[in-house]
């Protein structure tokens, strides 16, 4: 099935699976604009399917459904499979982390009459597409009595919300001079808050408003501001996109279509020879670090507990050989072919909407730095795979040679020796506030990952 149009191939029934799958995945993605926000989606999948937080268990045996969860931001859930685990695991992963604005620990401060919120970019994104659209709070601001708050303002539809100014056009004759690099500047992406005084303050008026209002809602102090996580991103629910219904839009797409359809394959897979997991990470979109990202112990001890709860004498040793003799599909997106912009691409490289599945051997740039770079043995082995559940899937790279280029969390699996390859879905508009993919494409993802763990 490699470079075959999908929906060429769908039946009136396998036509509305498609599109009942991606109607489930619009209102996770509508749900999860956050790392958080996505784990906890994920959680409530896991349970319902049956699986128990491992947590206070004692013992594991083959067949048991069961996950881990690290700092709330990343989860790593098992099928025990009827081999051992020195023998390996079919490992489905991905990021849930996404491109977006953060609030500084200081965000708040007024200037002519308006209360702003001051923001630092995360990841790599377009500076000039975030601004004049409506922008949503998402977070947790924690106290020092150990209390915390979820801030959600912006997704209701009674809710206010917020954004970034522009300049007008009819004053814009030195902006648009500037590179678009450079017409928007990082420090001037910076929230509107408010514009109404508290009559009783003197200075700060405004500021201060915004700070009684965000007192009533969440009783929390200017101060309290300092530990919190709050998170800018585009308010509004994902949507069908195209009068067909074929695609949808929305925001996060990178990678939270590829950690819905990895969770949702582990979900739906039976007791498979080989035990099944699908580990969800953050910090992707900074390199993969911290205690939440791909970098961290946390998968490496994970499997080390699992081990012990197995009741392996040897944890560290099983655990080592157990990730030697994996095989993972790295479950990231790649750059869809855009026919507007099609001097950036190869086209016989290139990855083409509701072709399926897409299969990159190697990311990176400047000569694959910073790639996987799969073995070929590995990637040949994929394909029978595929090709036997019959899967729409097709190969790309990330553009032309020396146009830029990106990673996945492909080569950090890598280093533990095992077999790895970047394995996802084509995305149009990648790292905008609105991003497109296929509905086609979701559902060969999902069809892949679940022929994937059965082998």
């Amino acid at each position: 099935m490699y470079r075959k149009n999908a929906w060429e191939k769908y039946s009136p029934k396998q036509y509305n699976e498609v599109m009942n799958f991606a109607k489930d995945y619009i209102a996770f993605l509508s749900r999860g604009k956050t790392e958080r926000l996505v784990v906890k989606e994920c959680i409530e999948l896991l349970e319902k399917a049956g699986f128990k937080n491992a947590q206070g268990l004692t013992s594991v045996k083959t067949g048991d459904r069961i996950y881990f969860l690290n700092k709330n931001k990343n989860v790593c859930a098992f099928v025990i499979g009827k081999k051992p685990l020195i023998e390996g695991l079919r490992i489905l992963g991905a990021h849930i982390d996404s491109p977006r604005l953060d609030l500084k620990e200081h965000p708040i401060y007024e200037k002519n009459g308006f209360a702003l919120g001051d923001t630092h970019y995360y990841g790599g994104i377009k500076k000039y597409q975030w601004v004049t659209i409506p922008l949503a709070l998402h977070g947790v601001i924690c106290k020092k009595d150990g209390t915390s708050v979820d801030v959600n303002i912006g997704e209701s539809e009674d809710d206010p919300v917020v954004g970034i100014s522009d300049l007008l056009i009819h004053l814009s004759a030195d902006q648009l001079q500037k590179t678009l690099a450079k017409g928007i500047e990082g420090e001037n992406l910076d929230l509107t808050l408010g514009n109404i005084p508290l009559k009783e303050h003197e200075k700060e008026a405004v500021k201060a408003n915004v700070l009684r209002l965000l007192k009533e809602k969440y009783d929390v102090e200017e101060e309290d501001l300092i530990s919190a996580e709050i998170e800018v991103v585009p308010a509004g629910k994902a949507r069908d996109y195209g009068l067909d219904r074929s695609m949808v839009a929305g925001y996060g797409h990178d990678d939270r279509s590829c950690a819905y359809t990895s969770l949702r394959a582990l979900l739906e897979t039976g007791v498979n020879e080989y035990t099944s997991c699908c580990i969800l990470v953050d910090k992707e979109e900074i390199g993969s670090v911290g205690a939440t990202g791909a970098q961290s112990l946390f998968f490496e001890n994970t499997i080390m507990r699992l081990s012990t709860l197995l009741g392996d004498k040897h944890p560290v040793y099983i655990a080592r050989l157990a990730l030697e003799n994996s095989y993972m599909l790295s479950s990231d997106v790649s750059a869809a072919f855009d026919p507007l912009y099609s001097s950036v691409s190869d086209p016989n490289n290139s990855a083409y909407f509701a072709n399926g599945i897409v299969f990159n051997k190697y990311t990176g740039a400047r000569g694959k730095s910073g790639s996987n770079d799969s073995n070929p043995e590995y990637y040949a082995w994929v394909r029978k795979v595929m090709d036997e559940a019959k899967i729409s899937w097709q190969n790309a790279e990330l553009g032309k040679v020396d146009q830029g280029g990106g990673g996945t969390i492909a080569y950090i699996l890598g280093n533990y020796n095992m077999n790895v390859i970047d394995a996802g879905i084509p995305v149009l508009n990648m790292h905008a506030p609105m991003e497109i993919v296929s509905k086609a494409d979701l559902y060969e993802a999902y069809q892949g990952y679940l022929a994937f763990l059965k082998a």
